[in-house]
Protein backbone atom coordinates (compact mmCIF):
# COMPACT_ATOMS: atom_id res chain seq x y z
CA UNK A 1 0.00 0.00 0.00
CA UNK A 2 1.09 3.47 -0.56
CA UNK A 3 1.52 5.88 2.84
CA UNK A 4 1.54 9.06 2.69
CA UNK A 5 2.37 11.56 5.50
CA UNK A 6 -0.15 14.58 5.11
CA UNK A 7 2.58 17.14 5.84
CA UNK A 8 3.78 16.05 2.34
CA UNK A 9 0.91 17.12 0.35
CA UNK A 10 -0.69 20.34 -0.55
CA UNK A 11 -4.10 20.62 0.86
CA UNK A 12 -6.04 20.27 -2.31
CA UNK A 13 -4.16 16.60 -3.13
CA UNK A 14 -4.80 15.74 0.58
CA UNK A 15 -8.26 17.01 0.28
CA UNK A 16 -8.98 14.56 -2.52
CA UNK A 17 -7.59 11.44 -1.10
CA UNK A 18 -9.46 12.07 2.43
CA UNK A 19 -12.57 12.90 0.30
CA UNK A 20 -12.11 9.55 -1.58
CA UNK A 21 -11.83 7.29 1.50
CA UNK A 22 -14.52 8.72 3.39
CA UNK A 23 -17.23 8.11 1.41
CA UNK A 24 -19.81 7.89 0.15
CA UNK A 25 -21.07 11.24 2.26
CA UNK A 26 -24.24 12.58 2.72
CA UNK A 27 -25.40 16.11 1.37
CA UNK A 28 -26.19 18.56 3.67
CA UNK A 29 -28.40 21.20 0.95
CA UNK A 30 -27.95 24.12 3.63
CA UNK A 31 -30.70 26.78 3.22
CA UNK A 32 -29.77 30.14 5.20
CA UNK A 33 -30.57 34.42 5.87
CA UNK A 34 -28.49 36.54 6.35
CA UNK A 35 -29.16 39.96 8.01
CA UNK A 36 -31.07 41.83 5.74
CA UNK A 37 -33.29 38.72 4.85
CA UNK A 38 -31.55 37.42 1.53
CA UNK A 39 -31.33 33.85 0.89
CA UNK A 40 -28.50 31.97 0.49
CA UNK A 41 -28.64 27.58 -0.87
CA UNK A 42 -25.40 26.03 -0.72
CA UNK A 43 -24.37 21.89 -0.43
CA UNK A 44 -21.74 20.46 1.81
CA UNK A 45 -20.88 17.02 1.98
CA UNK A 46 -18.99 17.03 5.14
CA UNK A 47 -22.42 16.52 6.77
CA UNK A 48 -23.73 13.77 9.14
CA UNK A 49 -25.73 12.94 12.26
CA UNK A 50 -24.48 12.91 15.40
CA UNK A 51 -27.32 12.27 18.21
CA UNK A 52 -30.59 11.29 18.71
CA UNK A 53 -31.31 12.99 22.07
CA UNK A 54 -31.06 15.69 21.67
CA UNK A 55 -31.79 15.49 17.69
CA UNK A 56 -28.00 17.25 16.34
CA UNK A 57 -27.00 17.16 12.93
CA UNK A 58 -23.14 18.57 12.20
CA UNK A 59 -21.63 19.78 9.19
CA UNK A 60 -18.57 21.83 8.01
CA UNK A 61 -18.18 25.10 6.16
CA UNK A 62 -14.42 24.87 5.15
CA UNK A 63 -12.15 27.76 4.30
CA UNK A 64 -11.48 28.32 0.30
CA UNK A 65 -8.46 26.62 -0.25
CA UNK A 66 -7.61 28.94 -3.14
CA UNK A 67 -8.07 32.37 -1.34
CA UNK A 68 -8.70 31.54 2.83
CA UNK A 69 -11.61 33.08 2.57
CA UNK A 70 -15.57 31.79 4.07
CA UNK A 71 -18.18 31.23 2.38
CA UNK A 72 -22.18 32.66 2.83
CA UNK A 73 -23.37 29.81 4.56
CA UNK A 74 -21.25 30.14 7.63
CA UNK A 75 -21.86 33.95 7.84
CA UNK A 76 -25.38 33.56 8.01
CA UNK A 77 -25.34 31.11 10.93
CA UNK A 78 -23.04 33.14 12.39
CA UNK A 79 -25.49 35.96 11.94
CA UNK A 80 -28.68 34.53 12.28
CA UNK A 81 -28.04 31.28 14.29
CA UNK A 82 -30.84 29.27 12.09
CA UNK A 83 -30.50 27.25 9.09
CA UNK A 84 -32.31 23.93 7.57
CA UNK A 85 -31.28 21.15 5.98
CA UNK A 86 -32.68 19.98 2.98
CA UNK A 87 -32.18 16.57 1.86
CA UNK A 88 -30.87 15.45 -1.89
CA UNK A 89 -32.77 13.00 -4.12
CA UNK A 90 -31.86 12.38 -7.32
CA UNK A 91 -34.27 14.10 -9.13
CA UNK A 92 -33.09 17.33 -7.43
CA UNK A 93 -29.04 16.57 -7.71
CA UNK A 94 -28.03 18.86 -10.76
CA UNK A 95 -30.09 21.50 -9.21
CA UNK A 96 -28.24 20.90 -5.92
CA UNK A 97 -24.52 20.88 -7.76
CA UNK A 98 -25.51 24.54 -9.48
CA UNK A 99 -26.24 26.10 -6.29
CA UNK A 100 -22.31 25.30 -5.52
CA UNK A 101 -21.64 28.15 -8.00
CA UNK A 102 -20.65 31.16 -6.34
CA UNK A 103 -23.60 33.68 -7.43
CA UNK A 104 -23.36 37.55 -6.95
CA UNK A 105 -24.60 38.24 -3.53
CA UNK A 106 -27.63 39.81 -4.58
CA UNK A 107 -28.73 36.75 -6.74
CA UNK A 108 -31.10 33.76 -5.21
CA UNK A 109 -29.84 30.19 -5.15
CA UNK A 110 -33.60 29.36 -5.34
CA UNK A 111 -33.66 31.78 -8.81
CA UNK A 112 -30.54 30.75 -10.44
CA UNK A 113 -31.32 26.68 -9.71
CA UNK A 114 -35.11 26.56 -10.40
CA UNK A 115 -35.83 25.41 -6.77
CA UNK A 116 -38.99 26.87 -4.86
CA UNK A 117 -38.36 28.43 -1.52
CA UNK A 118 -41.25 27.35 1.59
CA UNK A 119 -41.50 28.65 4.43
CA UNK A 120 -40.21 27.22 7.41
CA UNK A 121 -42.61 26.46 10.80
CA UNK A 122 -40.15 27.57 13.32
CA UNK A 123 -36.56 28.28 11.81
CA UNK A 124 -36.72 31.85 9.66
CA UNK A 125 -34.77 30.18 6.77
CA UNK A 126 -37.15 28.54 3.65
CA UNK A 127 -36.77 24.66 2.95
CA UNK A 128 -36.15 23.65 -0.45
CA UNK A 129 -39.77 22.40 -1.32
CA UNK A 130 -39.01 19.92 -4.21
CA UNK A 131 -36.41 18.50 -1.20
CA UNK A 132 -38.20 15.16 0.13
CA UNK A 133 -37.17 15.56 3.37
CA UNK A 134 -35.69 18.82 5.44
CA UNK A 135 -34.54 19.62 9.20
CA UNK A 136 -34.93 23.12 10.55
CA UNK A 137 -32.31 23.15 12.84
CA UNK A 138 -31.00 26.01 15.30
CA UNK A 139 -27.19 26.46 15.89
CA UNK A 140 -25.85 25.25 18.69
CA UNK A 141 -22.53 26.21 18.30
CA UNK A 142 -20.03 26.65 15.81
CA UNK A 143 -16.51 25.20 16.33
CA UNK A 144 -13.18 26.82 13.68
CA UNK A 145 -10.89 23.80 13.17
CA UNK A 146 -8.19 26.10 11.94
CA UNK A 147 -7.70 29.51 9.92
CA UNK A 148 -5.62 28.46 6.86
CA UNK A 149 -6.94 27.48 3.29
CA UNK A 150 -9.13 23.73 3.83
CA UNK A 151 -9.87 24.34 7.85
CA UNK A 152 -13.30 23.13 8.09
CA UNK A 153 -16.07 25.06 10.59
CA UNK A 154 -18.00 22.41 12.53
CA UNK A 155 -21.65 23.80 12.68
CA UNK A 156 -23.15 22.12 15.35
CA UNK A 157 -26.94 22.00 14.78
CA UNK A 158 -30.40 21.22 16.79
CA UNK A 159 -33.08 19.94 14.62
CA UNK A 160 -36.58 21.97 15.79
CA UNK A 161 -38.73 20.43 13.34
CA UNK A 162 -38.58 17.75 10.83
CA UNK A 163 -40.45 17.20 7.26
CA UNK A 164 -40.49 14.31 5.24
CA UNK A 165 -42.73 13.96 2.07
CA UNK A 166 -45.30 11.45 2.24
CA UNK A 167 -44.54 9.60 -0.93
CA UNK A 168 -41.07 8.22 0.40
CA UNK A 169 -42.50 6.67 3.22
CA UNK A 170 -43.61 2.90 2.86
CA UNK A 171 -46.47 1.56 4.94
CA UNK A 172 -45.02 1.70 8.52
CA UNK A 173 -44.13 4.88 8.31
CA UNK A 174 -40.89 5.00 7.86
CA UNK A 175 -38.65 6.24 5.46
CA UNK A 176 -38.10 4.11 2.14
CA UNK A 177 -34.22 4.24 0.94
CA UNK A 178 -35.92 3.46 -2.66
CA UNK A 179 -38.42 6.29 -2.52
CA UNK A 180 -35.94 8.45 -0.72
CA UNK A 181 -33.42 8.05 -3.65
CA UNK A 182 -31.03 9.74 -2.08
CA UNK A 183 -27.44 11.11 -3.53
CA UNK A 184 -24.65 10.40 -1.25
CA UNK A 185 -20.62 12.60 -2.13
CA UNK A 186 -17.78 10.78 -3.34
CA UNK A 187 -14.16 11.93 -4.08
CA UNK A 188 -13.55 15.03 -6.98
CA UNK A 189 -16.57 14.46 -9.73
CA UNK A 190 -18.22 11.93 -8.27
CA UNK A 191 -21.70 10.51 -6.89
CA UNK A 192 -23.36 7.35 -5.97
CA UNK A 193 -27.49 7.18 -5.92
CA UNK A 194 -28.78 5.15 -2.67
CA UNK A 195 -31.60 3.45 -4.00
CA UNK A 196 -32.38 0.22 -6.25
CA UNK A 197 -29.27 -2.19 -6.31
CA UNK A 198 -27.32 -0.01 -4.16
CA UNK A 199 -29.46 -0.81 -1.79
CA UNK A 200 -27.91 -4.01 0.75
CA UNK A 201 -30.10 -5.02 4.17
CA UNK A 202 -27.72 -5.77 6.53
CA UNK A 203 -29.44 -7.02 9.42
CA UNK A 204 -27.18 -8.30 12.53
CA UNK A 205 -28.60 -8.91 15.94
CA UNK A 206 -26.21 -7.89 18.84
CA UNK A 207 -27.91 -10.30 21.39
CA UNK A 208 -27.69 -13.18 21.83
CA UNK A 209 -24.41 -13.77 21.36
CA UNK A 210 -23.20 -15.37 17.82
CA UNK A 211 -20.62 -17.74 17.37
CA UNK A 212 -17.83 -15.62 16.07
CA UNK A 213 -15.02 -15.56 13.51
CA UNK A 214 -12.73 -18.04 15.40
CA UNK A 215 -15.38 -20.98 15.82
CA UNK A 216 -15.34 -21.45 12.62
CA UNK A 217 -13.97 -24.26 11.18
CA UNK A 218 -10.58 -24.04 10.07
CA UNK A 219 -11.77 -25.31 6.44
CA UNK A 220 -13.88 -22.46 6.49
CA UNK A 221 -11.62 -20.08 7.92
CA UNK A 222 -8.28 -20.93 4.97
CA UNK A 223 -10.98 -21.23 2.15
CA UNK A 224 -10.44 -20.47 -0.94
CA UNK A 225 -14.22 -19.76 -1.96
CA UNK A 226 -15.36 -17.89 0.82
CA UNK A 227 -15.05 -14.50 0.56
CA UNK A 228 -15.03 -12.33 4.27
CA UNK A 229 -18.46 -11.30 3.75
CA UNK A 230 -19.30 -15.02 3.39
CA UNK A 231 -17.12 -15.19 6.78
CA UNK A 232 -18.86 -12.51 8.41
CA UNK A 233 -22.29 -13.92 7.45
CA UNK A 234 -21.19 -17.54 8.64
CA UNK A 235 -19.76 -16.31 12.22
CA UNK A 236 -23.02 -14.67 12.78
CA UNK A 237 -24.84 -17.43 13.48
CA UNK A 238 -26.35 -18.20 17.16
CA UNK A 239 -25.17 -22.08 16.90
CA UNK A 240 -22.66 -23.95 14.96
CA UNK A 241 -24.32 -26.88 13.18
CA UNK A 242 -24.45 -30.67 15.05
CA UNK A 243 -23.68 -33.89 13.78
CA UNK A 244 -26.91 -34.87 13.34
CA UNK A 245 -27.60 -32.35 10.92
CA UNK A 246 -24.23 -32.99 9.01
CA UNK A 247 -25.58 -36.48 8.43
CA UNK A 248 -28.77 -35.60 7.55
CA UNK A 249 -27.76 -33.09 4.93
CA UNK A 250 -25.18 -35.34 3.21
CA UNK A 251 -27.96 -38.40 3.04
CA UNK A 252 -30.55 -36.08 2.13
CA UNK A 253 -29.59 -33.17 -0.13
CA UNK A 254 -28.56 -34.15 -4.03
CA UNK A 255 -26.60 -30.70 -4.55
CA UNK A 256 -24.34 -32.04 -1.25
CA UNK A 257 -23.64 -35.50 -2.89
CA UNK A 258 -23.35 -33.77 -6.07
CA UNK A 259 -20.64 -31.54 -4.78
CA UNK A 260 -18.58 -34.61 -2.99
CA UNK A 261 -18.70 -36.32 -6.35
CA UNK A 262 -16.74 -33.61 -7.59
CA UNK A 263 -12.51 -33.98 -8.18
CA UNK A 264 -12.28 -30.85 -5.19
CA UNK A 265 -15.42 -31.74 -3.10
CA UNK A 266 -14.16 -29.79 -0.49
CA UNK A 267 -14.20 -26.41 -2.78
CA UNK A 268 -17.39 -27.10 -4.25
CA UNK A 269 -19.27 -27.66 -0.80
CA UNK A 270 -17.78 -24.09 -0.35
CA UNK A 271 -19.22 -23.30 -3.76
CA UNK A 272 -22.70 -24.15 -2.91
CA UNK A 273 -22.60 -22.75 0.89
CA UNK A 274 -21.63 -19.28 -0.80
CA UNK A 275 -24.66 -19.46 -2.80
CA UNK A 276 -27.29 -20.34 -0.51
CA UNK A 277 -25.93 -17.31 1.68
CA UNK A 278 -26.30 -15.15 -1.46
CA UNK A 279 -29.80 -16.40 -0.95
CA UNK A 280 -29.81 -15.88 2.28
CA UNK A 281 -29.83 -18.86 3.93
CA UNK A 282 -27.48 -19.04 6.45
CA UNK A 283 -28.42 -21.86 8.35
CA UNK A 284 -28.29 -24.12 5.21
CA UNK A 285 -25.09 -22.38 4.23
CA UNK A 286 -23.79 -23.12 7.96
CA UNK A 287 -24.21 -27.24 7.23
CA UNK A 288 -22.69 -27.31 3.70
CA UNK A 289 -19.34 -26.33 5.11
CA UNK A 290 -19.55 -27.45 8.47
CA UNK A 291 -19.93 -30.67 6.94
CA UNK A 292 -16.79 -30.13 4.49
CA UNK A 293 -15.08 -29.64 7.75
CA UNK A 294 -15.87 -33.25 9.03
CA UNK A 295 -15.47 -34.99 5.64
CA UNK A 296 -12.49 -33.13 4.84
CA UNK A 297 -10.89 -30.44 7.42
CA UNK A 298 -8.00 -31.17 9.18
CA UNK A 299 -9.41 -32.18 12.32
CA UNK A 300 -11.90 -34.48 10.07
CA UNK A 301 -11.90 -37.96 9.67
Amino acid sequence: MRSLDPKDLNTAELHQYLLGIVAPRPIAFASTLDEEGRANLAPYSFFNCFSSNPPIVVFSSNRRVANNTTKDTLHNVEATGEVVINAVSYEIVRQMALASVEFPLNESEFEQTGLTPIPSEVVRPFRVKESPAQLECVVRQIIPLGDRGGAGHLIINEVVRVHVREDVLDEKDRIDPHKIDLMGRMGRAFYTRASGEAIHRIYQPVKPLPIGYQQLPRSVRHSTILTGNDLGRLAAILEAPTGPSLQKLRQENPRVQEALAREKPLEALHQYAQIELAKDNAELAARIAWLGEVLFGKDGP
